[in-house]
C-alpha cells in the first residue's frame, strides 16, 4: 500500500476491524517514511449484474451514481457514514442474491428505497419523489400516508 502523503511503498498495519455488518475490513496504517497515519477499506470484489434502464439500455452497476443519489437523499440528516456504508452493502447483496446477469433499474430502486424507509424517512421521501418523478403535492402525500402508523408516535 502507497502513502498518500509521501507515496513510499512501506506502510504496517496499526488496526484492522470489520464494518458495514462483516463485508468490509478497515484498517488503519502506518507510514514508515512520514510516519502519518490513514485509513483503508477493503472489499471482496464480486461481480454486479448489468442494470437495464428504463428506456431499455443497459449499463454496469455504478456504486459511485448509486452512492451520489444515496448522499443527496440523505443530505443534512442523522444518518451515519457506516450506515450509509451498510445499505449499500445490503443492497448490493440482495441484487448479487437474484442470481442474474441484468436486473432493472426498478428492482434497484425499490429496494433501495425499502432500505431509506427503515433508515431515515425523510430521506426515503426525497428520494422517492425523484424515483418517482413527483408530479404534484398529492403524490408526496400519498408517499408520507404510505409509511403508515410506524412514523406516528
Amino acid at each position: 500500500m502507497h502513502c498518500p502523503f509521501c507515496a513510499a511503498q512501506d506502510t504496517k498495519v496499526i488496526d484492522s476491524r470489520l464494518v458495514a455488518v462483516g463485508h468490509q475490513v478497515r484498517r488503519r496504517r502506518e507510514c514508515f517514511e512520514c510516519h502519518e497515519r490513514f485509513t483503508t477499506f477493503e472489499t471482496a470484489e464480486l461481480v454486479m449484474p448489468r442494470i437495464i434502464k428504463n428506456d431499455g439500455t443497459r449499463e454496469p452497476y455504478n456504486e459511485g451514481k448509486l452512492r451520489t443519489g444515496l448522499m443527496r437523499a440523505l443530505e443534512k440528516r442523522p444518518v451515519s457514514t457506516e450506515q450509509i456504508e451498510t445499505l449499500i452493502t445490503q443492497l448490493q447483496s440482495e441484487l448479487r442474491a437474484t442470481g442474474e446477469r441484468e436486473v432493472e433499474s426498478k428492482l434497484l430502486g425499490n429496494i433501495l428505497m425499502e432500505k431509506l424507509k427503515e433508515v431515515d424517512e425523510v430521506a426515503y421521501v426525497r428520494f422517492a419523489s425523484v424515483y418517482r418523478s413527483f408530479q404534484d403535492i398529492r403524490e408526496f402525500g400519498e408517499a408520507i400516508a404510505g409509511l403508515g402508523d410506524k412514523s406516528i408516535k
